[in-house]
């Protein structure tokens, strides 16, 4: 079974996510972008609500964007972040390959918190960098888009790609997630990859991703999302 992470903005959103069986909660402000970091006061505040009331429930945070060669910005956001006793902080690896990646990979692994490196695959997948992730011991490697309005991440990347980096991901050993402007009608092709978690958003609000989370959707999608990896196997579209 794929477990369901619902990115959510605050403590009402976080408990309504948990208690509509969200697998993993992942804190984030939606209105700044596809990686927009919370106050860290907030983050504070959400992951104590949800220790108590849902205490082996995992929590990840997003740091916010940061350019790639920003690593003292990043280090004090990494630091910042896991100070809250999240599980997991996400931080994106945007633009293209390149050595700002790689050193800011090798940067991120170095750091005592555990960090999941998300590529912002907008302009496609780089496995050149992919491949450092994959020998760097991060517990999850994660991929994501940036422009929600300009389609899924089925609408930037192929599926003989996602399927290349889940399994690369998965061959080092680790979790491996999808996420980006992710609907209902993914779900067949997301159990044809098979990661590990499936990040969404805007599936789960009223409107824009921006509005507010409906539970009700949650619940819905966590249903399809079993009868999908029930139902027969189908072909992964290529294109």
């Amino acid at each position: 079974m794929i477990r369901l992470l619902a990115s959510v903005r605050d403590c009402d959103e976080a408990l309504a996510a948990a208690a509509a069986g969200a697998d993993f909660i992942d804190l984030k402000e939606p209105r700044d972008g596809a990686l927009g970091g919370l106050a860290i006061a907030q983050i504070r505040e959400i992951v104590a609500l949800l220790r108590d009331r849902y205490p082996l429930l995992p929590i990840s945070a997003t740091i916010g964007d940061h350019a790639a060669d920003a690593l003292a910005e990043i280090d004090a956001a990494v630091a910042a972040v896991a100070a809250c006793e999240v599980d997991y902080v996400k931080v994106g690896i945007a633009g293209g390959g390149g050595q700002a990646q790689r050193t800011l990979l090798v940067r991120l692994a170095e750091s005592p918190c555990p960090v999941v490196p998300v590529f912002i695959a907008d302009h496609g997948l780089d496995f050149g960098v992919v491949d450092v992730a994959c020998r760097l011991p991060f517990p999850a490697v994660m991929a994501d888009t940036e422009d929600k309005r300009a389609g899924s991440l089925f609408d930037c990347v192929t599926g003989a790609e996602l399927a290349r980096f889940v399994g690369c991901v998965r061959g080092a050993g680790k979790l491996v997630g999808l996420s980006g402007a992710l609907r209902a009608q993914h779900l067949s092709w997301l159990v044809a990859l098979g990661p590990d978690f499936a990040g969404f958003r805007g599936a789960l609000c009223d409107g824009a991703r921006t509005s507010v989370l409906d539970p009700h959707k949650l619940r819905s999608l966590r249903g399809a999302l079993y009868e999908a990896t029930c139902a027969p196997a189908v072909e992964l579209c290529a294109g």
